[in-house]
């Protein structure tokens, strides 16, 4: 039942998207508490993680500068296509008003571009205190360029999570739940006159927290099959909806 009803969902326009962020900011966009560990975490549909305790927002896999990556290889992008993402931050900033941004990887696409100077000009404008990163496999740039950030090499702790960009190996946890990102995880829906599709989602398994990426122009891959432990919650772009 829960199935179709997504499926019913998404079929009604649930997954239509605009340009602009704000065109969907009338809809009074609903996150999700979800008490893990003790600590109350905030789902949202604009896939950003928000720890209450420590009013710390959580994103993943922004990509920026990927359109300018793609150009720069002959494929038409038009630079655009981040503004979606750069709404939703400011969105996401203005809800929940944190004092600590965390990126979890991926801030950047590749290697230096124009991209880089325009996000650096949104935090300058938009974020009163100083955006944290843990380092993703994307970001290549030298490190002048992230002289404006706070930046943490591999991973970070803050108990009861480890935070880390790829999933940790298990024997390097330690004790902590990690938070990561790097997969840009989706399940597959199927209902029962063989329509399916595959969502965005978080998924919270045994050891492991994974964001879905938060850029507007990434792929997604599809998870594994699921354990009876993990919980998975699918992203529309109204509210979060919690599948199992």
């Amino acid at each position: 039942m829960l199935k179709k009803i997504i499926l019913d969902y998404y079929e009604k326009g649930g997954l239509e998207d605009g340009i602009y962020a704000k065109r969907f900011y009338k809809y009074k966009l609903k996150d999700f508490k979800f008490t893990y560990l003790g600590e109350n975490l905030l789902l949202h549909p604009y896939k950003s993680m928000y720890w209450e305790k420590y009013k710390i927002l959580f994103l993943s896999d922004l990509h920026l500068g990927k359109a300018a990556h793609f150009r720069k290889s002959g494929i038409p992008i038009p630079e655009n296509i981040h503004a979606l993402d750069f709404e939703r931050i400011e969105l996401l900033l203005n809800r929940y008003k944190p004092k600590r941004i965390i990126f979890l990887g991926d801030l950047f696409h590749s290697s230096f571009n124009n991209s880089w100077s325009i996000f650096k000009d949104f935090c300058t404008r938009k974020i009163d205190f100083i955006p944290e990163l843990v380092i993703g496999n994307h970001d290549i740039m030298d490190d002048d360029h992230y002289g404006f950030l706070k930046t943490y090499h591999d991973r970070l702790v803050l108990d009861p999570f480890i935070l880390s960009h790829k999933p940790l190996p298990a024997d390097e946890l330690k004790g902590y739940y990690n938070l990561c990102g790097h997969l840009h995880p989706s399940v597959k829906i199927s209902g029962p006159a063989r329509q399916s599709l595959r969502v965005e989602c978080f998924y919270f398994g045994k050891n492991h927290g994974i964001l879905p990426a938060f850029g507007n122009f990434t792929g997604n891959s599809k998870m594994p099959r699921r354990k009876k432990t993990d919980t998975v919650f699918a992203v529309t772009n109204q509210k979060i909806v919690r599948l199992f």
